[in-house]
């Protein structure tokens, strides 16, 4: 899949643009899917089945010579989980000009992020029984809610439960739902809810690579049952008068805090690995002093810069101990120099050994 950025681009010529690739597709060995243009934010994308980026680059350049910013390889199931279409919608044709296929069908999506506590930390802390019960619950909830409110369920890799929205208000609301539904078990599953939107390529090497890593940041600034909103969330739903938001049930970062916690979760995994990175290199590379790291630090993750580090150290050896690492090998590769140590903090932190838990799997 390809972006263009097109100030002004409106659907006709995006519908032009697609039709002359279709006419000189199989001579670069492409075949275009389909597209997906946003006049209101000047893009469109491509979704091409083709031999490399190269291949496009030509085909685009040969066409019409509108080159793609951004290139990105997708599975066409996330694409169609995300967008819900891998081939054209239905549109209307042009009366002056018959064979031209007109949709203005954009790509921008609200992006819910859902997580709870790890599936066998779950089970140690509760039983197996009452976990398993809980667990079925909220996966139980959250596909009801999702399809309730004309969401889409994207299957991904890893534990967090992804939704893709067309609206904002059924996105929120969908939130807002799950929250209620799953009521007084949300403590004990630990759950943690944030809704952030964005469009699929962007920096990122994955279909909303950016907007699902940031949705992801902003569920561990959750606290207190609170769903997160990004701050393009509360700007788009800023019109909405009614109480949907559900007052306090929302927290709202703003745009200033978000870059601040993007550059703390990016600082913190460019240094997993190093057992020397403490809160003097991490003033360093996030260019504050103590005081200031210190506050930006227990304001938005309720936890000291050293517990922060610590925090995310352990949080990735979880990960970790899921594959086929061993613990010494775990211990150095999240930054910890003694696996005595490592072991220690680990008990502390999660109730069991790191020996243990991996035994459990």
């Amino acid at each position: 899949m390809d972006r263009h950025i097109v100030p002004g681009i409106e659907a006709k010529h995006a519908a032009q643009a697609h039709r002359e690739d279709l006419k000189i597709q199989d001579e670069y060995g492409c075949r275009c899917m389909t597209y997906w243009v946003d006049e209101e934010r000047g893009s469109a994308f491509c979704l091409i089945d083709a031999p490399n980026e190269k291949a496009v680059k030509e085909m685009h350049d040969r066409a019409h010579g509108l080159m793609p910013h951004e290139i990105v390889q997708v599975d066409s199931n996330v694409v169609e989980a995300f967008l819900g279409r891998i081939a054209d919608p239905e549109g209307y044709y042009d009366p002056d000009d018959s064979g031209l296929k007109i949709f203005n069908d954009p790509a921008f999506r609200i992006i819910l992020v859902s997580e709870i506590t790890d599936a066998l930390l779950l089970r140690h802390k509760l039983g197996p029984e009452k976990a398993e019960r809980l667990i079925s619950l909220f996966t139980e909830i959250m596909r009801k809610q999702i399809k309730v409110h004309e969401g889409r369920e994207v299957e991904l890799k890893d534990e967090a439960y992804v939704a893709s929205f067309v609206s904002v208000s059924q996105a929120v609301d969908c939130a807002l739902a799950i929250k209620k539904d799953i009521h007084i078990a949300s403590e004990p599953l630990g759950l943690r809810i944030a809704l952030n939107a964005g469009m699929p390529v962007s920096k990122s090497k994955e279909l909303f690579g950016d907007t699902v890593k940031m949705a992801k940041h902003l569920c561990k600034t959750s606290a207190n049952d609170e769903i997160v909103i990004a701050s393009i969330i509360r700007e788009i739903y800023k019109d909405d008068t009614s109480d949907k938001t559900g007052g306090k049930a929302l927290k709202c970062i703003d745009p200033r805090d978000e870059n601040i916690l993007q550059l703390l979760m990016d600082t913190l995994s460019a240094n997993t690995e190093n057992h020397r990175f403490g809160v003097l290199e991490f003033c360093n590379r996030m260019s504050m002093s103590k005081s200031k790291l210190y506050r930006k630090s227990t304001d938005l993750m309720g936890m000291s810069p050293n517990e922060l580090v610590r925090e995310h150290r352990l949080l990735r050896s979880l990960q970790l101990l899921r594959t086929d690492r061993n613990i010494a090998q775990t211990t150095f590769d999240v930054g910890f120099s003694s696996a005595s140590y490592f072991t220690k903090c680990f008990q502390e932190r999660f109730g069991l050994s790191p020996l243990t838990y991996q035994k459990s799997l």
